[in-house]
């Protein structure tokens, strides 16, 4: 069975025992979380899409706190002397889908 389903604002295409990382959710390591905002599911050929998806995603926490990469923001104007620099790392929480019903 496959499922979009949209975490955080993001939308992530998902299979039962996928692995994958999305934007920070509160929890440890081990908690299960569910996911009921579901936009498509395909079920062996069966499409369901918009107000007639009833599923729900549910996931385990495998690791609840991954730094990305880090990102630079570096603004300056030539000739003036303005130099601005910032900078972040975005904070991911590791899951894996264990079943979508």
């Amino acid at each position: 069975m496959l499922a979009i389903v949209k975490i955080a604002g993001q939308q992530f295409k998902v299979k039962a025992g996928d692995s994958l990382y999305v934007p920070h959710i509160d929890g440890k390591a081990g908690d299960a979380v569910e996911f009921s905002d579901v936009l498509f599911t395909d079920n062996g050929g069966s499409i369901n899409s918009g107000a007639q998806v009833k599923a729900v995603v549910k996931a385990e926490i495998i690791n609840d706190l991954v730094k990305g990469q880090k990102v630079i923001a570096f603004k300056m104007k030539r000739r003036k002397g303005f130099r601005k620099k910032h900078g972040h790392r975005t904070q991911y929480t590791h899951i894996k889908v264990t079943s979508i019903a």
